[in-house]
């Protein structure tokens, strides 16, 4: 069996083509780690799974004002960080973190706000929902608002009555 050259020069088109898509995605989502862009690749084909005992543990954590365990425990469970209710815990972990009635921890803030717009990024359709009973907030909009609100700087900050207002 004899192949043309023309076959030959299409299918080599054809795999450089592939092959430069494939880099070009990599690129455009900048993965950290190995676990990022096999988890990437693996969403994006319908495979990717979290460690659901992870989760639970993290959940524990999170319900126990344990943030940073709680963090730990989701990124064991979500290593790709591709699950976006998993990403949502992490953000809204970093907001009851940094809350505090006279001020806010600008830092913890800032990364509350980049694990909710990854959250939101990673989820297919571009909203996040979670129907735990014991969150205020319950999508990625209200937490990320807060956050946002949270970073700003203005008059009322300076209002007494803000001692007076809950976490959420």
């Amino acid at each position: 069996m004899r192949l043309s050259p023309q076959v030959v020069r299409l299918a080599g088109l054809l795999c450089a083509a592939l092959y430069s898509a494939f880099i070009v995605s990599i690129y455009a989502r900048q993965p950290r780690t190995v676990a990022q862009l096999t988890g990437g690749v693996a969403s994006s084909l319908g495979a990717y799974r979290i460690d659901r005992d992870s989760f639970e543990q993290g959940l524990r954590f999170f319900r126990a004002d344990k943030f940073p365990e709680a963090r730990a425990a989701f990124a064991r469970a979500d290593p790709a960080a591709q699950d976006p209710v998993a990403q949502l815990y992490v953000a809204y972990s970093y907001y009851r973190q940094g809350w505090g009635r006279l001020y806010n921890d600008d830092e913890l803030f800032a990364k509350g706000l980049e694990a909710v717009n990854r959250a939101v990024a990673v989820s297919a359709s571009g909203r996040v929902e979670v129907t735990d009973s014991d969150l205020k907030m319950r999508t990625a909009d209200e937490l990320k608002a807060e956050l946002e609100r949270g970073l700003t700087r203005e008059a009322s900050d300076l209002n007494p009555v803000r001692l007076l207002r809950e976490r959420k």
